[in-house]
C-alpha cells in the first residue's frame, strides 16, 4: 500500500493552522467578554477598521479599568423628549465607578462610520462622545439598527456620528434582559455591576 503525498498546499495549510494554534489565535478578530450580573456578553471588534478605537479599548482592559464598572444608561422608545431624534441603546463604563480616573483618560481621534463602515446595526458596540475626539472608556449597545449613530445621522448636532468598532456575537438576550431592567430618567436604577471586561 502506497502512502499518500502531501501537496504542498496542504502542508502550508497544516503549517500555517499549527503557527494560528501556538500563538493562541481563536479568532481571526479580537473577542471580548463582558461580564454582569445578569450574564455575559461576547463581543467582536475589528481593529483592521477602527483601528485608534479598539486599541484604545483593548488598553483599557488590559489596564483593569472596567473590573467593577457599570452599565448605567438606557435610552428607550418611552424615556426621550418627543421632539427628540430617538435611539435605543445601554451604555456603560466608568463613569459612575471611577469618575476620577475617567478625567485623566485622552480622547480618541474619532473613526467615524464612513470611514470604518461599521453602521449602527442591533449590537454593535460604540463609543460615547461630546465633541469628536473626545470618546474614551465609555462605550454602548445599540438596540435595533440606528443610522441616526452613522455619520450623517440625525443624533448629533454635528452630524458625524459615533465611532463604532465591534459587534454582539453571543449574549444579545443579556443585552435585552439589561435593556429592560427598571430605570428612571435615563438611569438604570439601580445602576447594573460590570464585573470586569476581559480579552478572550
Amino acid at each position: 500500500m502506497h502512502a499518500k503525498k502531501t501537496t504542498p498546499a496542504l502542508l502550508f495549510i497544516c503549517i500555517f493552522s499549527a503557527l494560528l494554534m501556538s500563538c493562541g489565535h481563536k479568532y481571526a478578530h479580537p473577542h471580548v467578554l463582558i461580564e454582569t450580573k445578569f450574564g455575559d456578553i461576547e463581543v467582536e471588534i475589528y481593529p483592521d477598521r477602527a483601528p485608534q478605537t479598539c486599541k484604545a479599548f483593548l488598553s483599557y482592559i488590559k489596564q483593569g479599568l472596567y473590573n467593577n464598572a457599570s452599565f448605567y444608561r438606557v435610552l428607550n422608545a418611552d424615556n426621550q423628549a418627543s421632539d427628540a431624534p430617538k435611539a435605543e441603546l445601554i451604555q456603560g463604563g466608568i463613569w459612575q465607578t471611577n469618575p476620577d480616573k475617567l478625567q485623566t483618560l485622552k480622547g480618541i481621534a474619532h473613526e467615524s462610520t464612513k470611514r470604518t463602515g461599521i453602521l449602527h446595526k442591533t449590537g454593535t458596540i460604540s463609543l460615547a462622545r461630546e465633541e469628536p475626539g473626545t470618546a474614551n472608556a465609555e462605550f454602548f449597545i445599540v438596540i435595533g439598527d440606528q443610522p441616526g449613530y452613522d455619520s450623517g445621522g440625525v443624533n448629533n448636532p454635528d452630524h458625524l456620528g459615533y465611532a463604532a468598532f465591534g459587534r454582539v456575537v453571543r449574549g444579545m438576550d443579556v443585552v435585552m434582559l439589561l435593556y429592560n431592567k427598571p430605570e428612571r430618567g435615563q438611569s438604570f436604577d439601580p445602576p447594573i455591576p460590570i464585573y470586569d471586561i476581559k480579552e478572550l
